[in-house]
């Protein structure tokens, strides 16, 4: 098991290094916003949580690329390899199209949510540039699903890292007015995010393009790269399911994080300083997923069942002690990591309230990030979307509801209703990965 976890951790690791210097993007924005004033921090809080479902309904149909490339290699087939990277990117540049032109035009939403009226008229010029930058995002992370089924995963990872200090300069610049430039505040931080999209995006495409890793399958590109709708329909049966699997999750969250914003902007402040330090947790473990996912299928290509079980459950043995050293991590250090995005104390202290039940929760959401990723390197998508559908939406909203507002636990008991679903989805997801691998005796 240990060597098992040991080839995935090798993949895993900048994959995770990558995702989490991503969410290190809205960190650094929280930081930034949440020093100048609590209602823009708030603001940026309420914007992305109303485009979190769009976002990853966008980022699951980019999900089918890697298992379907993995799928191919494990047969040593070049073309189909080449055929699916084509139509997948072509599919999800479209697909974000579509979406950044929905979520303009739904733009007078932000002023019917119940928010401060104030947070809300902050809102707007975020929302309209942070809508168009889903779309060089979905583009950058369709291209880094094809190099990451490949096992090249270094070059994203340091796009990932340079796209840091990049953000954080363009953010000092737009945010503050230097250089002669406007104050733009809040909305100079989503011009900055804009702008980094589109270049590490254009920078993952170019490296594509010329280096050797990558050079069969550009060559194949005469034949391969047509439009198919075989593929299409291929791409979609995977990236369907994907799709309502991660925008239930972000869902739940969303609907939640508005719930907390009838609680006022302090504590809808300090929510989003307790759900950026869980999502990056989430996105290292995430990294764990796709690894074991991309292995996992390559397995499947090869027939290997063997393969796929020792795979899956060094996956979840992993999951397993990532969770439990984040939740150390989110108890000791609860009153500490607020600091470091508001100046405000009641905020900070709310937020460090809130991190206790964020460390509840570590272990379930890092597992059942895995066995979503599991079953899709199986092609097993649909029954693992009804799952997830029951564990946020039947059971962790409702409890999160009724414990927040009917016994007046306020943000603590929707934090309460996360910790429910994320570990009902949890079981359901993995258990169905150990059933559906089980070797005949």
């Amino acid at each position: 098991m240990l060597k098992e976890l040991r080839n995935t951790s090798i993949i895993a690791g900048p994959i995770i290094i990558g995702n989490v210097s991503q969410i290190g993007l809205g960190l650094i924005d929280s930081a930034m916003i949440g020093a100048i004033d609590y209602r823009q921090l708030a603001a940026s809080s309420l914007v992305l949580n109303i485009l979190a479902i769009p976002q990853v309904v966008g980022i699951g149909i980019t999900m089918a690329i890697s298992p379907l490339v993995a799928m191919a290699n494990g047969r040593n087939d070049v073309h189909t390899a080449s055929k699916t990277v084509y139509n997948g990117v072509l599919l999800s540049a479209i697909t974000a199209c579509i979406i950044a032109i929905m979520m303009v035009a739904c733009k007078p939403l932000l002023f019917h949510l119940g928010q401060d009226p104030i947070v809300a008229a902050f809102a707007v010029d975020y929302y309209i540039v942070m809508s168009w930058s889903l779309i060089p995002m979905m583009v950058y992370i369709a291209l880094k699903q094809f190099s990451d089924a490949l096992e090249f995963t270094r070059t994203a990872m340091l796009l990932s890292l340079i796209s840091l200090p990049l953000n954080g300069v363009l953010n000092w610049i737009l945010i503050y007015g230097r250089f002669g430039f406007p104050r733009l505040e809040l909305y100079g931080t989503g011009i900055a995010t804009l702008i980094t999209r589109v270049i590490i995006m254009l920078l993952l495409f170019a490296i594509i393009l010329k280096h050797k890793t990558f050079k069969p399958y550009i060559q194949a590109r005469q034949k391969a790269w047509k439009v198919s709708r075989k593929m299409w329909k291929e791409l979609l049966s995977l990236g369907i399911p994907s799709s309502l699997q991660y925008g239930m999750e972000a869902g739940a969250f969303s609907v939640s994080g508005i719930m907390i914003g009838w609680l006022g902007a302090t504590a809808q402040a300090a929510h989003q300083i307790a759900l950026n330090l869980a999502s990056a947790t989430f996105m290292a473990a995430l990294g764990l997923s796709l690894a074991g996912s991309i292995r996992v299928a390559n397995a499947y290509g090869r027939s290997d069942k063997t393969g796929m079980r020792a795979i899956g459950k060094s996956t979840i043995a992993g999951g397993l002690a990532f969770g439990s050293l984040c939740a150390v991590m989110f108890v000791l250090l609860k009153s500490y990591l607020p600091t470091f995005f508001t100046n405000d104390a009641t905020v900070a202290s709310l937020a460090a309230g809130l991190l206790v039940f964020a460390a509840l929760f570590q272990v379930s959401d890092a597992t059942q990030a895995i066995g979503v990723g599991l079953l899709r390197g199986i092609k097993d998508v649909k029954m693992p979307t009804l799952y997830v559908a029951i564990a946020y939406w039947v059971i962790g909203i409702p409890i999160g509801y009724l414990l927040a507002f009917n016994f007046e636990m306020g943000a603590a008991g929707i934090w309460l209703g996360f910790v429910s679903g994320l570990t009902i989805s949890s079981i359901l997801l993995n258990a169905r990965f150990l059933h559906k691998t089980k070797l005949k005796t």
